[in-house]
């Protein structure tokens, strides 16, 4: 525990934006709690949960709870401290404010105001999952929470079918069956889809499987269904073309009598082919009982 510093530095005016941590208390960053130290007030979603922060690294200072229900109304308080010298730190529950969370429009207005709004990044839960999800690209859509009820989230899914990248969700424990449920029937269930649960947590869990296979997961087990989620469903697979069938035709022949990493590696050199997809393509061909040769 870290003892607060009576004589810390007072910050500049402004909104401070800072970052805590979504589950593990030891990804604060040391920005964050100079910040904390050096502000006049802090502004939290919910008082108890970032006076539990606060308390942990003995920092104290006066809270005051800026919720969605009041977040306007909250606003020009906040602008008028502001404008009066204060320096003010928002903090969401957990990771990011403003990111699926409470802060926007708090954000929106002290700007609107002329005053200066200072982010202070650290922890966030869509780039944790993302960064342990083994995408291969740097392309993502983040969607955040899709609509609670069926018909108007299977409506959001639709318009997100065509989308060329992998999008990502939040969801909540009580709903998560009936997302991946709406997303394996309007997305196509071959699709991977990462399931990251309790990031940062005891029991963090990260896995990806067919979107088909995701409900069955879930109901596998009560603890599946527990804790917060980020759902990344992998991009959609490229159309097969003229040089695939040929590549697979070459490999189910050559597959018959040689293992994969062989059969690949002739396939390479009669195609031109990168010899680690061919690989890919060559195990996904192999028939369920053949193990896995050596590359």
């Amino acid at each position: 525990m870290t003892s607060d510093a009576s004589h810390h530095t007072r910050l500049p005016p402004a909104l401070y934006v800072v970052a805590t941590p979504i589950g593990n208390l030891g990804d604060i960053t040391l920005r964050a709690l100079d910040t904390l130290r050096g502000v006049d007030r802090v502004a939290a979603e919910d008082t108890r949960v970032s006076g539990q922060l606060l308390a942990h690294f003995n920092i104290k200072k006066p809270l005051v709870s800026i919720r969605e229900h009041n977040e306007l109304a909250a606003a020009q308080k906040v602008i008028d401290q502001i404008g009066a010298g204060e320096a003010i730190a928002y903090l969401s529950d957990a990771g990011t404010p403003a990111i699926s969370d409470p802060g926007a429009r708090l954000v929106a207005a002290v700007r609107a105001a002329g005053l200066l709004v200072v982010p202070i990044p650290g922890a966030s839960a869509v780039t944790t999952a993302l960064s342990a999800a083994g995408l291969g690209m740097g392309s993502w859509l983040f969607y955040g929470f899709l609509p609670p009820k069926t018909g108007a989230r299977k409506q959001a899914l639709r318009t997100l079918a065509g989308v060329d990248t992998a999008l990502v969700f939040y969801e909540a424990p009580h709903r998560v069956i009936e997302t991946v449920a709406s997303l394996a029937s309007v997305l196509d269930p071959a699709r991977p889809i990462t399931i990251a649960r309790e990031l940062t947590k005891r029991f963090e869990t990260i896995l990806t499987l067919p979107l088909a296979d995701a409900r069955a997961w879930l109901e596998a087990d009560p603890n599946h269904m527990r804790g917060e989620f980020v759902l990344i469903v992998h991009p959609p697979a490229a159309p097969e073309t003229a040089d695939d069938a040929e590549a697979q035709r070459i490999l189910a022949v050559l597959l018959q009598q040689l293992p994969a990493s062989q059969a690949s590696k002739l396939t390479a050199q009669l195609t031109g082919r990168n010899k680690a997809d061919l690989y890919k393509m060559a195990l996904a061909l192999k028939p369920p009982s053949e193990k896995p040769d050596n590359a």
